[in-house]
């Protein structure tokens, strides 16, 4: 489906683009906001991304997904911009979002509070460790297609999940508990 779309901007169809805002917008914040733990300026570095997304289409080949191509763009401006910001990072702090009840609004609550706790715990973890738990488990992007995003290595991106999981697990401990536990107790 992407290929469509992408033959349609390339033929000059400034609507067709639309479809990747849509698809792809969630994720591309969440790869973002993994690396610079804040909202405005995930938000911006999206929008950045997305232009240049745009604006660079004729040089995707193709030899990627999509959206790994995209998401590369996104790790790329977010590292850039931590470099702009000399890594001075403010606390973020997620707002509460409104609910509407139903018949499954326990459930639905329930869902939304593990998913909370998910990107709380993963706003303290290090950027490299989030972004490679993020793309690897939330997004299912195989070890070969983070290597592509990313641009690290096979063994260190493994090695990475492995610390990013270890961390995650004492992370979510201590907000379960409200204390650290040990690894592999």
């Amino acid at each position: 489906m992407d290929r469509l779309y992408i033959e349609k901007v390339l033929a000059g169809d400034l609507h067709a683009f639309n479809y990747f805002l849509k698809t792809y917008k969630d994720m591309a914040y969440s790869v973002a906001i993994s690396i610079v733990k804040q909202e405005h300026l995930a938000e911006e570095i999206v929008q950045d991304a997305f232009m240049i997304c745009y604006q660079s289409l004729r040089n995707f080949k193709g030899d990627a997904k999509f959206s790994t191509w995209l998401y590369r763009i996104v790790v790329n401006c977010s590292f850039g911009a931590l470099r702009k910001t000399k890594g001075t990072i403010q606390e973020f702090n997620l707002e509460e979002h409104d609910m509407s009840f139903d018949q499954s609004a326990f459930h639905l609550l329930e869902r939304k509070e593990r998913e909370h706790l998910v990107q709380e715990a993963l706003l303290k973890l290090p950027s490299n460790e989030a972004l490679a738990l993020r793309l690897f488990y939330l997004e299912e992007l195989s070890i070969l297609e983070v290597t592509q995003v990313t641009g690290w290595t096979e063994t260190n991106i493994k090695t990475i999940l492995h610390r990013g999981r270890k961390h995650l697990y004492a992370v979510l401990s201590k907000s379960m508990k409200g204390e650290y536990y040990e690894i592999g107790r």
